[in-house]
């Protein structure tokens, strides 16, 4: 099988707010295209951060980080991503269309995109093609009928979905999602993760989470985050592994394709 071109490269990364108390250490990371993976680990263990290093949001102490190949502030715009919380007030009078519209911003018209669509951009306004994504993107996430509706108005589940249609709308590279799941019925969980799955056949996914049961389900790759990066193989999560990474036993079911048979391989192998 031909490797994967990597989109996400991380060399002998360390991370730390204060100097005397390190959050990541010696990271070596490669996520490739196509990839669907989840990034587990205990709370304080470092998955936020490592996303926010790979988003160019935090600069590494040491190492590299690169993003389609050169520095995420420059790359960024390539990738689409959902906070684990996203603060907004019911009552603003914003539509659904509205919300997901907002993903286009930044987003730069095609060479040879018409006039009107060129004056719009570099007044900062919205285009034909930037509704058209954006209502594509509500209907990839089943939104389809809700364009007018207040965003305050739907239901937790929906404007989750919401916000990755918002997400989506730029047509990025790379998804990521941080605990996208929060708040969110069984049922609800296990709509978004069929309609991720299809996102994948044409971005690769991330999804930060503390539910261990997405991992065996969905997922193709498990990367652990406990200071250190650290990729098992794709047989049971459990016994010395699982201590190391949560201090207590739980239960994973093998489906990486990454890992070999012989045991799990940490990432800069």
């Amino acid at each position: 099988m031909t490797p994967s071109r990597p989109i996400i490269e991380i060399a002998s990364c360390d991370f730390a707010y204060r100097p005397s108390d390190p959050v990541l250490t010696d990271v070596n990371l490669t996520v490739g295209e196509g990839e669907f993976a989840s990034i587990i680990g205990p709370n304080g263990g470092g998955k936020t951060t490592l996303v926010r290093l790979i988003l160019g949001i935090l600069p590494p102490r040491r190492g590299t980080v690169k993003l389609f190949g050169r520095d995420p502030a420059e790359t960024r715009l390539y990738a689409g991503y959902v906070p684990q919380q996203v603060q907004s007030d019911r009552l603003f009078p914003i539509s659904v269309l509205d919300v997901v519209m907002t993903g286009r911003l930044g987003v730069l018209s095609p060479a040879g995109g018409s006039l009107a669509d060129r004056a719009a951009r570099a007044l900062f306004r919205y285009t034909r093609s930037d509704a058209d994504a954006a209502r594509a993107a509500l209907e990839t996430m089943g939104l389809a009928g809700l364009e007018k509706r207040a965003f305050g108005d739907i239901s937790g589940g929906e404007r989750q979905r919401c916000l990755i249609a918002r997400a989506i709308a730029s047509r990025p590279k790379l998804l990521i999602l941080d605990e996208p799941t929060n708040n969110m019925d069984p049922r609800g969980a296990d709509l978004l993760y069929t309609m991720l799955e299809e996102l994948n056949r044409q971005t690769a996914v991330l999804i930060v989470s503390h539910d261990l049961g997405v991992v065996s389900r969905y997922v193709r790759s498990v990367i652990c985050v406990n200071r250190r990066v650290v990729v098992h193989p794709t047989s049971a999560l459990n016994g010395t592994a699982i201590r190391e990474i949560y201090g207590s036993d739980q239960h994973l079911v093998r489906h990486d394709h990454r890992c070999c048979e012989s045991g799990h391989q940490h990432i800069s192998d």
